[in-house]
């Protein structure tokens, strides 16, 4: 009997051997306001599996104020991994990410987050154990570079315009998103009108309510949206009916965000011809897999896609990007400037915005490497153990 060798593996035998998680808190460059909070800084829960081929897989988790925007911290993502998802993972076979994930979702209920971080850092391992880049272990990239929205979040009108303009110059962004719900509608229209005539054709505009409207609010929000020049709104109202109903009232588009909780509702709010537009999240997905699945029931819908943002760190952005990349539309661009939002670099070297875009890295894995000495430097049980345990000298007059 003849014998065929086989192939050999372009992946070597790997278990997962040792998780670990941990906190940075990380200053922002000024206070970002939503609807529903006020940030003055940002928690990333980084994630990092040791396998036993010497490979290291890194994730992160991040939200929008704390709980302020949903169910899941990062604090409670640190106790989640390390309680329940880490007897799960150790000693199983690090290749086989989607089966890894499947026995996750059986064995634990929701905690999207927490997942999306777990799935990341399993993609990132196993791209450098292939030397692919995680776009290509999603299936393959369709581009290179990402468009880029700035979100302008701080409230005053003037502050806002002088920031875009700044943005311009530099050539960092020429989309810009503006956080409005804080107040009157009426006020948040005129103050979108004020940046949009101020920033005229050079730029596009666009609002995301966070659900803080009525829908009678919103009737009288989108009308004046239109007049102001406005391209797009995300998420206005709370309720799927009430989206839909808004949906193809007034010549804007419509985006649906908090609604998107991964395939299953994304598929409801398509059937329903719910939104113009769906704003994919890998977070609020449940991971890249799921994210995809997102786009590809929007894709088959006829609703176009964004590439939206829970404003992760660096290692969280660039999951985001190297799924987004793999979007065979992008009609909407992204919005993935949360490192910019952050006054501290956490990485060897820094992700490339330029000319209005991201770079998606070709190198293996997510294609980035943490500065060491900055994640410990940030680390908060670091900096408590600091505080505690050494005195500190007193401030002395000059």
């Amino acid at each position: 009997m003849q014998h065929t060798t086989r192939p050999e593996s372009r992946t070597s035998l790997a278990v997962v051997e040792r998780v670990e998680t941990l906190l940075l808190d990380l200053p922002t460059i000024r206070p970002h306001q939503l609807s529903m909070a006020t940030m003055n800084g940002q928690t990333l829960m980084l994630v990092r599996l040791y396998c036993s081929d010497g490979t290291v897989g890194v994730g992160e988790g991040t939200t929008i104020g704390g709980l302020a925007y949903g169910a899941e911290s990062p604090e409670g993502m640190k106790l989640a991994v390390d309680t329940y998802f880490a007897p799960l993972l150790v000693g199983a076979d690090a290749n086989h990410v989607p089966a890894i994930m499947a026995r996750l979702n059986k064995a634990i209920k929701d905690n999207r987050f927490a997942k999306c971080a777990i799935e990341t850092a399993l993609y990132d391992a196993l791209g450098h154990r292939t030397g692919l880049p995680v776009s290509q272990l999603l299936g393959g990239r369709v581009r290179d570079s990402l468009p880029i929205a700035w979100t302008l979040a701080s409230g005053d009108t003037a502050k806002d315009i002088n920031e875009a303009e700044r943005m311009l110059a530099q050539r960092r962004h020429n989309i810009f998103k503006l956080k409005i719900g804080r107040r009157a509608v009426a006020d948040d229209v005129a103050h979108v009108a004020a940046i949009k005539k101020a920033l005229g054709d050079r730029a596009s505009v666009r609002v995301d309510v966070n659900m803080a409207w009525s829908e009678l609010d919103a009737q009288h929000g989108l009308a004046g949206l239109v007049d102001a020049g406005c391209d797009l709104v995300e998420q206005p109202v709370a309720s799927v009916d009430a989206l839909a109903r808004l949906k193809g009232r007034y010549p804007i588009a419509v985006m649906a965000d908090e609604s998107l909780t991964g395939p299953a509702s994304a598929f409801a709010l398509a059937r329903m011809a719910g939104a113009d537009v769906f704003a994919v999240k890998i977070e609020q997905s449940g991971g890249l897999l799921e994210a995809l699945q997102v786009a590809a029931i929007a894709d088959a819908a006829g609703i176009e896609l964004y590439g939206g943002t829970m404003l992760e760190g660096a290692v969280g952005t660039m999951a985001s990007a190297h799924a987004f990349a793999t979007f065979r539309t992008l009609q909407w661009g992204t919005e993935l400037f949360g490192p910019l939002l952050l006054t501290e670099e956490i990485l060897a070297e820094p992700l490339q915005y330029r000319d209005f875009q991201l770079a998606v890295p070709t190198t293996p894995g997510l294609g980035m490497a943490l500065d060491e000495d900055r994640v410990q430097h940030f680390r908060r049980d670091r900096k408590r153990t600091s505080a505690v345990g050494v005195a500190q000298p007193a401030a002395t007059a000059h």
